[in-house]
């Protein structure tokens, strides 16, 4: 379960990250509570903390746990890992917002489904920040395709997320997240009103406070909060 030392760390270290930002802003960091691999029990415990979004990464694993939340839980759940196409219909229905939306292929798929319901999709658009090939997410240099994908009609992109390089040199980390904000101000400047950009979903548990420090509005964060994941 989550231990609760363990949150306050995390929440404390979170506004001293925000007070070194170079470009200080109101907006709050969202912790996101990555629940995947843990019993349907921690997805409620994180509630009961006021964590109010969690993110899992298989619509597999979602499909066992969420029957089983309280019907009366408000909590926001947010699928953060690679959909396939052929589930993501399925996602629709379980997921509130879809934030790993990898192309433009799957962002029309998705666009299609809010057409059909009457409703839009929720999501946000990955982007492969370093072009590392074991990485999901839209090429940055293609920013045609990014912008694209924010204007179809059918879904509502609010930001976009990056996973971080795998390194332990906090520059590399730094120029990854940079880069992420850079992408948002770009596209921000080409897209109306209506279609502006909010979040930056990046930073994980080892360093989701240079995320903070450059920019991120929302943090997923799992083994920092629940401990290691029980063996499968």
């Amino acid at each position: 379960m989550i231990d609760e030392s363990n949150l306050s760390i995390i929440r404390k270290r979170l506004e001293k990250a925000l007070s070194r930002r170079k470009n200080p802003t109101d907006h709050p960091i969202e912790i996101v509570a990555i629940t995947k691999g843990f019993p349907t029990a921690f997805i409620v415990e994180a509630a009961e903390l006021g964590l109010n979004n969690i993110g899992e990464n298989r619509v597999q694993e979602a499909e066992e746990k969420f029957p089983q939340l309280p019907k009366n839980i408000k909590i926001k759940r947010r699928m953060v890992g690679h959909l396939q196409s052929n589930k993501t219909r399925r996602a629709v229905e379980l997921f509130d917002t879809i934030d790993s939306v990898d192309s433009l292929s799957l962002a029309k798929k998705l666009s299609l489904l809010g057409l059909a319901r009457g409703a839009p999709v929720e999501t946000q658009l990955q982007v492969n920040v370093d072009k590392d090939i074991s990485k999901f997410g839209f090429d940055p240099n293609r920013e045609e395709e990014l912008l694209s994908a924010t204007n179809l009609e059918g879904i509502n992109v609010t930001g976009l997320m990056t996973i971080g390089v795998f390194t332990t040199d906090e520059r590399l980390k730094r120029e990854t997240f940079g880069g992420l904000r850079e992408i948002r101000e770009s596209l921000n400047s080409k897209l109306s009103q209506g279609r502006q950009l909010t979040h930056l979903s990046m930073g994980m548990s080892g360093d989701y406070e240079i995320a903070a420090e450059e920019g991120a509005t929302m943090v997923r964060i799992g083994t920092a909060l629940f401990g290691p994941r029980p063996e499968q």
